[in-house]
């Protein structure tokens, strides 16, 4: 897993805090009565947790206060107390013995929970302390103004670095300005998480006024805005700026590269936009530099000075972009490099091969191509991202062997290719192999000695392996994923092999060539692991394996394209907690009830088996619900009302339903996609059903027994995007509200009794892509009057079997310019016809179909290509030439 983020974390620990850790141990004469006993009573008054203390709970009259865990002291005078981290919790007021310390030097109460209580104002009698140290300790409210009367401070740290803390400071009255005024010692200043709300010139001109000697700026989170003034530039001492997760809006300076003596720079998911100078990666002291979460910052990579001392890189979420420099080798101390989601290109230089010292690399969502370098001598990599590149070549390069601390690797989505090396599997620390969607190719051998190896992701999914899948892999006893789908395994698979891998959790092996089989032993299934995704499509299996019976964790269960027979097992569907189920392209004749046993599934997929019979009763739960292409011969008004109001997906299409279609389909409001094609459906089309238009996406009713007239009832937002009426008895014209479904990109009516003339009124729907009137009783011109053009994207119009007359308008298929044969790339790639739905996440689409009569030939689209283009105007009244356009 990705850790970067701690770097930034790690960036704003005080330096003085490290010194006082060093400190506390440290007796210097007998502790002063009066010390002591403050001391005592200070413990006696704080809430703190016994078991988690380190220090307070050792506190005791029978040993010197100097020499207690937390006490540093000079002369009998306590001058440093640490209490971070001991678990104090309630109210620390004015009245505590603590400001009866007043030699104090150095106080760090960091990391405890003072319950939202202010800080108290008495901090002023602390008037000798010059490292002030409350970070992320549940203090909340107004910072008081009492804190900048301590005149001598060196560091002051008041951030909050919790993500979850819900504890809120402010600074507003005072501001900023009133906090320093007197501070002009400051050296370390870390604010971050405090509420400042302040503008550019504000805090800028604050910071630069009163605080010469600063070194250590840290203000994350501070709801800063810009733009940033000139005059931070008088604070050439800065060394660490840390300005992250702000709200600037404005481009980066170039003065900031005026500093001088700077090591840091972090503007992480502040806003900034406009190009990045170059100048500040030549900063010869500059050791990290973070800018990622910026998707408006602009820049690219000059050369890199000799001998840079830059450790860590961080540029992921910008819009930074061109190649890599070669000169990136000269920075030799380079530890982290995180490129992820800019728009970088070309090759990764090979000089990246000579950056020993890198722990972390991820250049992942780019543009890089060619092949991977060597990593070979990086021994200290843990972590290497390169996904999503159009990586080429071999990665035998790379003498894996000698990565022994590489923890994850992910080279997903790339155009790798060849063997993979044996010894990836033999890397002592390697948790995630990720090498998915390449061209990867030939056998796997077995893995030797692998059964203590930590490995618990591996995806080799969609590549070119063959073969039987290795028995070994089933020897990685911590293995939770285990995907290996779309390849070209082979020959028989025993399910029983997984009861090694007791923490397994989801399995994919579908889209192979496997002999899947299993022992079928009830005795045997609690042997199995409790898997949460299993998916064995595209295979040979031929049952439904036993051991699923016992599988109470399982959410996900794919075992489509396959050839199972029979029934549908009733123990599917007490599974508690199966939330998808696919079943679908198999030899399946029945199912077993009842369904209401299964109330949390909600993605039930029967298509194209041999289901026949009544109409199942509904899920309770169920949003997506494929029936289609079955033998169910029934009538749905009783079952229709047992649709849960949650349904997105509802399709009945190709199967022997009759009767009407019942007016309670309309209770399910939010249905997204509804297909009842090609049954036996009689009657009128229910008025509510149109009326749907404003949720529904595809409304397919073609291929039925249909009568009367469309409803002219669209809803004036209608979201329409396929309307298919085709092939039923409907007649009158076409309703003129179609013409709010502005989104519609696909209208079939054809084979109907429909009487009117050309659609112009639908000219504001420019996405539509295929128009079929064909076999109705349609007249008059064909094309539209105007300036506008109609319908760019069209790519299918049926027109046969009309009464069109007149001649055909040269200006119409000019509009048409998808039509039109070009080089556009767009135009050439291979895309279909779909709607997109998110009732069960991305990745869920209807799939448009068409039949196509050309020559008096038909052919059947199952899928419609937006590279296909027709056009039929025949057996019309047309006159005149044929316009060269076509």
């Amino acid at each position: 897993m990705k850790i970067l983020f701690l770097i930034s974390c790690l960036s704003l620990i005080p330096l003085c805090s490290l010194f006082l850790e060093v400190c506390t141990s440290v007796v210097s004469g007998q502790c002063l009565g009066d010390e002591q006993s403050s001391l005592l009573q200070l413990k006696n008054k704080l809430v703190f947790d016994g078991a988690l203390s380190a220090k307070l709970v050792h506190w005791n009259d029978s040993a010197d206060c100097c020499s207690w865990e937390g006490v540093t002291c000079s002369e009998g005078r306590v001058i440093g107390l640490d209490l971070s981290n001991e678990s104090i919790s309630g109210v620390l007021d004015n009245s505590s013995s603590l400001f009866n310390l007043q030699h104090l030097q150095e106080l760090n109460l960091a990391y405890n929970e003072f319950d939202s209580s202010q800080i108290p104002s008495q901090f002023t009698k602390l008037s000798n302390l010059t490292y002030l140290n409350l970070s992320t300790a549940g203090f909340a409210g107004q910072i008081p103004l009492e804190i900048s009367h301590l005149k001598r401070l060196a560091t002051l740290d008041l951030s909050i670095l919790s993500y979850r803390s819900t504890y809120l400071l402010m600074l507003e009255n005072p501001n900023l300005s009133t906090l320093v005024q007197n501070l002009s010692g400051l050296r370390e200043l870390h604010l971050d998480g405090v509420i400042i709300s302040s503008k550019g010139y504000e805090w800028c001109q604050a910071l630069s006024s009163s605080l010469p000697r600063l070194r250590v700026l840290s203000m994350s989170k501070c709801y800063l805005s810009g733009p940033f003034d000139p005059s931070l530039q008088n604070l050439q001492s800065l060394s660490v700026i840390n300005l992250a997760h702000n709200q600037f809006f404005v481009p980066v300076p170039e003065f900031f590269a005026d500093c001088k003596n700077l090591t840091s720079l972090s503007f992480t998911s502040s806003n900034l936009n406009g190009k990045f100078p170059e100048k500040i990666f030549q900063i010869p002291t500059l050791q990290r530099l973070q800018l990622s979460g910026n998707p408006m910052l602009q820049g690219s990579l000059s050369e890199f000075p000799r001998n840079g001392n830059l450790r860590t890189l961080v540029l992921g979420g910008t819009c930074f972009s061109g190649t890599l420099p070669d000169s990136i080798g000269n920075l030799k101390m380079l530890t982290t490099v995180d490129l992820n989601s800019c728009n970088f290109s070309g090759s990764i230089p090979k000089s990246m091969a000579t950056l020993t010292q890198l722990v972390f690399l991820d250049m992942s969502y780019n543009n890089f191509t060619g092949p991977i370098p060597s990593f070979s001598m990086a021994k200290r990599l843990t972590e290497i991202y390169l996904t999503h590149n159009d990586l080429t070549g071999k990665i035998t390069s790379t003498q894996w062997k000698e990565l022994l601390n590489l923890k994850n690797l992910d080279l997903r989505y790339n155009s790798l290719e060849g063997g993979l090396p044996i010894s990836l599997f033999s890397l002592p620390l390697l948790l995630e192999l990720q090498l998915s969607n390449n061209r990867f190719s030939g056998q796997l051998d077995e893995f030797p000695n692998i059964s203590s190896h930590p490995l618990y992701i591996l995806d080799l999914s969609n590549n070119n392996l063959e073969g039987p899948i290795p028995m070994s892999i089933f020897e990685l006893r911590g293995l939770k994923v285990l995907y290996l789908s779309s390849n070209n395994f082979n020959g028989s698979m025993q399910l029983d092999s997984i009861q090694q891998l007791k923490s397994l959790s989801n399995l994919d092996l579908s889209f192979n060539n496997l002999l899947i089989e299993h022992n079928g032993i009830n005795s045997l299934v609690s042997l199995f692991p409790q898997i949460s995704t299993l998916k064995l499509s595209s295979n040979i299996l031929k049952t439904f394996p036993d051991f699923l019976r016992s599988q109470s964790l399982l959410l996900e269960l794919d075992l489509s394209h396959n050839q199972i027979q029979g029934e549908v097992p009733s123990w599917i569907w007490k599974l508690p907690n199966l939330a998808r189920l696919n079943l679908s392209f198999n030899y399946l004749v029945s199912l077993e009830g009842p369904f209401l046993s299964c109330p949390t599934l909600n993605m039930l997929d029967l298509r194209s088996n041999r289901l026949h019979g009544q109409f199942p009763v509904f899920l309770p739960n169920v949003v997506y619900l494929d029936l289609s292409r079955n033998n169910f011969n029934s009538s749905i008004q009783k079952s229709i009302e047992n649709l849960p109001n949650t349904t997105n997906f509802f399709s009945l299409s190709s199967n022997k339903f009759n009767g009407s279609i019942p007016v309670s389909i309309c209770n399910v409001t939010y249905l997204q996609v509804l297909d009842l094609s090609n049954n036996s459906f009689n009657g009128r089309i229910p008025r509510c059903l149109i009326e749907m238009s404003e949720m529904l996406g595809v409304l397919n009713l073609g291929r039925n027994n249909l009568i009367g007239t469309i409803s002219d009832a669209f809803s004036s937002n209608c979201h329409l995007q396929t309307l298919a009426l085709n092939e039923n008895q409907l007649e009158g014209e076409l309703p003129k509200s179609l013409a709010n479904c502005t989104m519609l990109k696909v209208l079939h009516i054809g084979n109907n009794h429909i009487e009117d003339n050309f659609p112009c009124y639908l000219k504001n729907s420019f996405s539509l892509r295929v128009l079929v009137l064909r076999s109705n009783k349609f007249y008059g011109s064909i094309g539209c009057l105007g300036p506008n053009a109609t319908w760019p994207d069209l790519q299918i119009l049926d027109l046969a079997f009309n009464k069109f007359s007149g001649k055909l308008s040269k200006s119409s298929f000019t509009a048409w310019k998808t039509m039109i044969a070009g080089d556009d790339e767009e135009q050439t790639k291979l895309n279909y016809l779909q709607f997109d739905f998110y009732g069960l996440g991305p990745h869920h689409y209807y799939q448009d179909t068409l039949k196509i009569v050309s020559k008096g030939l038909e052919q059947q689209f199952v899928k419609i290509p937006t590279i296909l283009n027709c056009i039929d105007f025949s057996y019309n009244n047309l006159i005149g030439p044929i316009p060269e356009e076509l």
